[in-house]
């Protein structure tokens, strides 16, 4: 077992890594920019849609309780369509500054967990590839597994789950080989209990 102090230094910087690298996934790569499609009269859907004032949120068209779903009315709803989830943000000029503080947070609670798990199992001077296992597969299991219910039960794009596993996979490797790079000896975890 490797006490979790003694893990500040991979977990920190497996967060700024993976920051970093999701930051030029995102911005220098094409990878995402055809996640959303444009829909085909957009000022129209806008005029439409602005006078009903959605408030921020998730929202179901056409929607339904349990006991409506198998209704003839609702699926009457469903074949006509349209069929739609969608998200509703909050009007003004965007900002990143905030998913961005969030991204960071989550980041390091990912590489906290990964190498909290890892040090569950693991001494400290354990093999390089044991710890890069341990540290990867949580990472991997955080990043990206989420992401494949969005398209089992909401219908995002398979596509679009797909770039994010890949993504969820470079920021895996990303923070296993950081954390077999800095995992503590054996020698300096004993000097930390003296």
């Amino acid at each position: 077992m490797t006490a979790f102090m003694s893990l500040w230094l991979p977990i920190v910087v497996s967060t700024v890594a993976v920051f970093v690298a999701s930051s030029l996934i995102n911005t220098v790569l094409p990878w995402h920019k055809k996640d959303f499609a444009k829909v085909s009269d957009e000022e129209g859907v806008r005029r439409v849609m602005k006078p009903m004032a959605l408030q921020p949120g998730e929202y179901m068209v056409p929607h339904c309780d349990a006991k409506e779903r198998s209704s003839p009315e609702h699926i009457a709803k469903m074949t006509e369509g349209p069929v739609m989830f969608m998200t509703v943000l909050p009007n003004g000029a965007p900002s990143m500054a905030k998913p961005l503080v969030q991204w960071f947070v989550f980041c390091l609670l990912i590489s906290g967990v990964a190498g909290c798990m890892a040090g569950m199992v693991l001494a400290p001077g354990a093999d390089g590839r044991d710890v890069f296992h341990y540290t990867a597969m949580t990472a991997f299991l955080a990043y990206v597994v989420a992401v494949w219910q969005m398209s089992i039960w909401y219908g995002r794009s398979w596509t679009a789950a797909f770039k994010t596993t890949i993504d969820g996979l470079i920021y895996a490797l990303i923070t296993g080989a950081i954390f077999m790079w800095l995992w503590p000896a054996a020698d300096a975890a004993a000097s930390l209990l003296k």
